[in-house]
């Protein structure tokens, strides 16, 4: 009886903690405030924050501090909504890369995640869409940063990627004696609708899938694909009829084309698409997600990292023209979303992208949309993330310098709010 009665003790404390915290209030002096919806800066602004939750935002001279809040000054500083990641790994060590990964278990993938995460919330993206992970790591990492076990950012997660065999989401390490096949790989229409099943069946936000080749894994050419036309319908009609989204792995012209054809909700890569898939993308609606960073690891550290020799050629082939690419997609009007592909290169580098963006077509302010209210659209949480803007959580980052002149500024992230907790403050 006296140890129930403590459990309830304990119970009823906890919980009128939480309601605290509900009610607390915070709010924040923004020098420069980025508006991403209205692709603007403005000035002197106030956001006012109830728990996790924005309740206001405006003018400093409108906006009336509620009694007993907490006041943070960034007046000198630009204050910007939390960056989103939408290609990630989490779970994957790029120090691990070719042979050295088989002997990395799924649990201690898993608890690699756990630092990754802290790292890439800490340079200030608050959420992100993690697009493949062995063991089902990124559902149990998910759940665990909503638990409060980690700190870590919001997750989407995919689970295992889905794939044909001997393709790129397959194991292509090991020897036919081994006789091992990735619990991802989905053969044939039926088969890959049940994958799509079990995907969803433990813990799978989103699926993802791998139309074509890859560039690190072992035997195959990114610009070959590997799913019918047929197999990518079943699994997209799968997806959607469950309400998950598909992305799809796609850096060839005729995987890039099918996979928009059967309906898959973004292309990840898109290395070598051309005029024709990129009008496609646009009439359909399909969002590109270019990881156009990277290619400056694999080149500069890929070969230390343990990637494959063969992986290290592919890169030097289709890292340039994924990028002259992605600005001939911008260009052409497609809808475009930021993704990294983290896990790649070290996790906490995500916002080295900017540069590129910048480089290859994009304004700052333009870069900085695709990473909140464009990133927000595709994962189908526009109400929750991706700007400044009361009823949205309060995921809000800073920089020293001005990021809407200049998105480079992103790299030096000074503060970093998740739900109306302060993670960072310099």
């Amino acid at each position: 009886m006296k140890l129930k009665h403590i459990l309830i003790s304990a119970t009823i404390l906890g919980a009128a903690a939480q309601a605290c915290a509900a009610d607390e209030v915070t709010v924040i002096r923004a020098g420069k405030l980025v508006d991403v919806v209205a692709g603007a800066v403005l000035k002197d602004q106030t956001i006012v924050i109830t728990g996790e939750r924005i309740t206001s935002v405006g003018p400093s001279a409108a906006v009336k501090v509620p009694a007993g809040a907490k006041v943070i000054d960034l007046s000198s500083q630009t204050v910007l909504p939390g960056l989103i990641d939408m290609h990630t790994h989490l779970t994957a060590d790029p120090f691990m890369s070719g042979y050295n990964s088989l002997g990395v278990s799924d649990t201690r993938a898993a608890l690699y995640g756990v630092r990754a995460a802290r790292k890439t919330l800490e340079a200030g993206f608050t959420t992100v869409r993690n697009v493949g992970a062995a063991g089902f790591g990124d559902v149990a990492l998910r759940d665990a940063i909503n638990a409060g076990d980690f700190v870590g950012p919001r997750m989407r997660t995919a689970g295992y990627a889905i794939g044909i065999k001997g393709g790129h989401c397959d194991e292509n390490l090991l020897p036919p004696e081994v006789n091992f096949t990735g619990r991802g790989v989905a053969d044939g229409p039926w088969e890959a609708r049940a994958k799509v099943r079990e995907m969803a069946k433990y813990g799978a936000d989103v699926i993802k899938i791998c139309a074509s080749g890859g560039v690190l894994s072992k035997g195959d050419e990114p610009g070959a694909q590997q799913y019918t036309l047929e197999e990518m319908q079943a699994i997209v009609s799968e997806a959607h009829k469950l309400g998950r989204k598909v992305a799809a792995h796609a850096h060839g012209t005729s995987a890039i084309h099918d996979a928009i054809l059967a309906g898959v909700d973004s292309i990840e890569h898109a290395s070598l698409i051309d005029d024709v898939n990129i009008k496609l993308a646009k009439e359909k609606g399909t969002y590109l997600v270019m990881d156009i960073y990277n290619d400056d690891f694999i080149l500069q550290e890929g070969e230390k990292a343990g990637m494959l020799p063969e992986s290290i050629e592919k890169e030097k082939v289709i890292g340039q023209l994924q990028r002259d690419n992605f600005r001939k997609a911008f260009q052409g009007g497609a809808k475009m979303a930021f993704g990294t592909d983290s896990g790649v290169y070290p996790h906490g580098d995500n916002a080295r992208q900017f540069y590129y963006m910048t480089k290859y077509g994009m304004t700052s302010m333009q870069a900085i949309q695709a990473a909140t209210i464009n990133a927000a659209d595709l994962l189908g949480w526009k109400d929750r993330v991706g700007s400044i803007s009361p009823g949205k959580y309060a995921d809000i980052i800073a920089t020293p310098g001005n990021a809407a002149d200049n998105a480079t500024e992103l790299t030096k992230v000074s503060f970093v709010m998740k739900g109306g907790a302060v993670i960072r403050q310099q």
